[in-house]
């Protein structure tokens, strides 16, 4: 049955619902299933890859090999009971996980997943995540100034210096290639690339893709870039004060932002969905969470940075270098 072609019970009045709002209803509901069976497999496979790097046991207890220690932890979670700090402001201390965690099916919307797997098709789907990822931003300095906790407003300070200055490298590679095909559409960037690993943009723009990831590290507040949360200098940082789902939305939002960054580099750098054989969304998966184990690595390989050492490294060379690639690809494309 075709969804759009639902008729009205008044013969005479036809009701017509636009494919384009069916698509979109359809791509809501998917994307609410993968969120949170996402954050699901992330947490387990992040647990065994911490279990091998640092030589301990992973969760091993709660069924097969521990598979149901996450889904233990979630039901715990949802159980813990919801409270308010004395002296928090209720609404704006509330308001933060749910702004935190909402904007995140906005950006989800123009991920082209396949040929014809997507749920919004815009020409400025690049532009359309990146205004949506600032919500980001302002929801963990709510969270951190509503809580009236030192660590909290600690840590909200240490978000907006590091998202914003962050931020800013990460544009200018993403344009550098949007620059070279004429497009802020995520679909006909990745049409532009090829099968193979040498069409794919990575291989033309290789110190863009360097700085994006380093960057897209520091916007999700990933290790060694962790300092927002840093347990063992502000106990928790932004969210010391949430229990419950309240840092569970905090908690499903870091691990869907880490899939959006690692999605946005592959439909810019890697090709997308395209493939040597058979292009599908399983290449596309295939590379998102080559993506995100690069990015658990990283977490449980290298030491946290300090304060003075994130932002040198932003200011001093990610931000030069990137300006520089971007009036280089200028220039190159002019003639």
């Amino acid at each position: 049955m075709n969804i759009s072609s639902w008729s009205s019970p008044d013969p005479n009045v036809a009701l017509v619902i636009p494919d384009p709002l069916v698509r979109l209803l359809v791509g809501l509901l998917a994307l609410a299933a993968f969120v949170g069976l996402n954050a699901t497999v992330l947490v387990y496979v992040e647990r065994k890859v911490a279990g091998f790097i640092q030589r301990r046991p992973g969760p091993y207890e709660v069924g097969p090999h521990g598979i149901l220690q996450t889904l233990a932890d979630a039901v715990k979670l949802v159980g813990k009971q919801l409270s308010t700090p004395r002296g928090a402001d209720f609404f704006l201390f509330w308001l933060a996980p749910i702004m935190a965690f909402l904007p995140v099916f906005v950006m989800f919307l123009p991920i082209p997943f396949g040929e014809n797997l997507y749920a919004l098709e815009t020409n400025v789907g690049l532009l359309l995540i990146l205004a949506y990822a600032g919500l980001n931003v302002l929801a963990l300095c709510l969270a951190g100034w509503a809580s009236a906790n030192k660590w909290g407003l600690i840590g909200a300070a240490r978000a907006v210096a590091q998202s914003v200055g962050y931020e800013i490298p990460l544009l200018l590679s993403l344009l550098a290639v949007c620059f070279t095909h004429g497009s802020l559409d995520l679909m006909e960037l990745t049409r532009a690339q090829g099968p193979w690993p040498w069409q794919w943009n990575v291989a033309i723009q290789p110190l863009a893709f360097f700085i994006y990831f380093v960057c897209a590290l520091a916007e999700t507040n990933r290790a060694p870039f962790d300092l927002p949360e840093a347990e063992s200098e502000l106990t928790a940082g932004f969210h010391t004060e949430y229990s419950g789902m309240g840092f569970g939305l905090f908690f499903l939002a870091e691990y869907a932002n880490m899939i959006v960054v690692c999605a946005i580099a592959t439909a810019v750098f890697l090709g997308g969905f395209q493939g040597p054989a058979a292009p599908g969304p399983w290449w596309f998966l295939l590379k998102v969470y080559s993506l995100l184990l690069i990015m658990m690595w990283m977490r449980w390989t290298y030491p946290r940075v300090r304060f003075d050492q994130l932002l040198n490294l932003n200011w001093k060379w990610l931000l030069p270098l990137a300006t520089l690639n971007l009036l280089a690809t200028a220039v190159i494309m002019k003639l």
